[in-house]
């Protein structure tokens, strides 16, 4: 007999993302974005064929979109310049090959594919050109090469998300702050709000035509959690259409051949999958071999295609077939390790300081391989959650023998309107009050101790590792931050310029709210903050520009703290190529091991 070693770190390094798809509308060709030769491209499977993944555009950039044109004579797809988020649209034969640009401009221009018309020959889309701060939607004719303005967003971010079938009603998405989102139609004749009062504090989303006079779309109007909802054109009418008990609705899918809807929904922190019989008003719930969907796509013949995984799954791509189940089409997967060899979380509860209860995830290192040591993680967002989808960098650390906790700290999404507001104008008080009585929890639960806690954050996760290290360092032996933003009077001046609208209630005013500022800001308490750091960055990163990691390493190591930086010179808010996000991972487990 053979015996093999357990699994290694290594093993953990070697899965790969599959961020979106797209299918023919004869059901035979597959197309997806991943980083399966170590940079993102375009793959695909001929499903009639082969179940063989092969290189169908080659561009080694992120993709943010992907449209297969209805007659299968072309794709389109949205690439960026290493991680910048500047999407913009390229032209691909249906057969593959090299992207050409066909819609695009200057490097620092966004256009993001809204609707490609049922003819393939019309493409709308919304553009930061000449608009940076509100966006603009256009149309562009790929016959007669016209490019028209639609709307000139105003006020605050505008962008289109439904087109009715005859082209005639267009559905509006404009964004006063996450929490806040107003939705209306243009028709030919008149603008309607989805809404009875747009003064009203609520979120309008995903929108669909069920025909050219009847919009479904998910809202919070009057409601703790989303709902479906249903605005009719001709009698302008608005009415709540179905509701789930404690859970809000996140995605909404239109199957037109029988006339009915798949929904997702989220409550804390994982996903639902239901099929809703609209005319009989019957909600039916689907057990799903994932607890987390990121794109649910209906073909025409009613077959459900969904993008998902769970804490122990990567991201793959599944069919259902209604009366016959879920397949899983695609086999992404860790190198040589079974479900068995990972961590589930635990889902746990704790009181914050005020008496309200927080979940989180738990997750515990096996036996046989904990170390003693955990890493407290505080997600980013921060109107998001830590849910149960695949980190592989969890998986790593607790290969290493790290136990994890994760918190979804007040502000976190699947918990409530009312809560997920909470983290508005008060990033660094309530929340990182939440913080650190998860930390006491742990203390008093034995699970981990002052002298064995290493805590680590990415994005609003760092803001809130590097806030944390300045003001109770005491609780850590080390800190890692992954482009975080270091000071709110620099922060909100720098991000992307069709976010500068919403950041007034996001985040405050820095001159109305500055002795808020000047509390929250991790740069304001440098004197405390005397633990070892990594400190990772994005070169690229168009939300938490590399200034904000600049100044607080360069402070630091002024004072002459042990600080180490790592600057990927090729990336933005994130890890988009394998070898970058190989080397954070081994940098981050050295740095740890090093401060054990």
């Amino acid at each position: 007999m053979i015996d093999f070693p357990k699994p290694t770190v290594e093993q953990f390094f070697r899965t790969y993302a599959i961020t979106d798809f797209a299918f023919s509308n004869d059901e035979e060709r597959l197309i997806f974005s991943s980083n399966l030769n170590g940079k993102m491209n375009l793959w695909a499977i001929d499903l009639k064929n082969s179940r063989f993944p092969y290189l169908f555009a080659h561009h080694d950039e992120s993709i943010g979109y992907i449209k297969i044109d209805p007659s299968n004579k072309f794709v389109l797809a949205g690439y960026d310049r290493d991680g910048d988020e500047n999407y913009q649209i390229y032209a691909i034969p249906y057969d593959g090959g090299l992207p050409q640009p066909l819609v695009t401009g200057e490097e620092d221009e966004k256009y993001i594919l809204s609707h490609l018309s049922k003819d393939g020959k019309r493409i709308y889309y919304n553009t930061s050109k000449d608009n940076p701060n509100f966006l603009n939607t256009r149309v562009y004719n790929l016959e007669d090469k016209s490019d028209v303005l639609l709307l000139e967003g105003e006020v605050s971010p505008t962008e289109l998300a439904a087109v009715s079938e005859d082209e005639k009603s267009l559905v509006y998405l404009r964004a006063f702050a996450n929490t806040y989102v107003i939705g209306f139609v243009k028709t030919e004749k008149e603008t309607l709000y989805l809404t009875p009062d747009r003064g009203k504090v609520h979120v309008a989303y995903s929108p669909v035509f069920t025909d050219n006079d009847t919009i479904y779309f998910l809202t919070d109007y009057d409601s703790e959690f989303a709902y479906i909802a249903k605005f009719d054109i001709q009698s302008k009418r608005f009415a709540p259409v179905r509701k789930i008990e404690k859970e809000s609705v996140i995605s909404l899918t239109w199957d037109k051949q029988n006339k009915q809807f798949y929904v997702v929904t989220e409550k804390g922190v994982a996903h639902f999958f239901y099929r809703y019989h609209l005319k009989d008003d019957v909600l039916e719930k689907i057990e799903a071999p994932i607890d987390i969907f990121s794109k649910v796509h209906v073909a025409e013949s009613g077959n459900v295609y969904a993008l998902g995984g769970s804490a122990t799954v990567p991201m793959n791509i599944y069919k259902y077939v209604p009366e016959k189940g879920w397949e899983m089409l695609t086999a992404n997967r860790v190198l040589g390790v079974s479900r068995e060899d990972m961590v589930e979380p635990e889902v746990v509860t704790y009181p914050s300081f005020d008496g309200m209860e927080i979940e989180a995830l738990l997750f515990r290192a096996k036996p046989e391989n904990d170390n003693g040591y955990t890493i407290f993680w505080p997600h980013g967002g921060p109107q998001a959650a830590e849910q149960k989808f695949y980190r592989a960098m969890f998986q790593v650390f607790l290969n290493r023998g790290y136990t994890i906790f994760a918190p979804n700290f007040r502000g976190s999404t699947g918990y409530g309107s009312s809560f997920v507001k909470l983290v508005e104008r008060d990033w660094g008080e309530g929340p990182r009050l939440d913080n650190v009585a998860g930390i006491e929890w742990l203390f008093q639960k034995g699970i981990s101790s002052r002298e064995k806690l290493f805590l680590v954050g990415g994005s609003y996760g760092g803001y809130m590792a590097l806030l944390l290290h300045g003001r109770h360092p005491e609780y850590f032996r080390a800190v890692v931050d992954i482009f975080g933003p270091s000071n709110l009077f620099t922060f909100v001046k720098s991000v992307p310029p069709h976010w500068q609208p919403i950041m007034d209630r996001w985040l405050g005013d820095p001159e109305r709210d500055k002795e808020r500022f000047e509390k929250d800001s991790p740069i304001t308490y440098l004197e405390q903050m005397t633990k070892p750091m990594l400190v990772i960055q994005g070169a690229k990163d168009p939300r938490v520009v590399k200034e904000e990691s600049d100044q607080i390493v360069a402070k630091l190591k002024e004072k002459g703290r042990d600080v180490e930086y790592l600057v990927l010179e090729d990336e933005g808010h994130g890890f988009s190529k394998k070898e970058n996000e190989i080397l954070v991972y081994k940098r981050m487990l050295e740095f740890l091991e090093k401060h054990q």
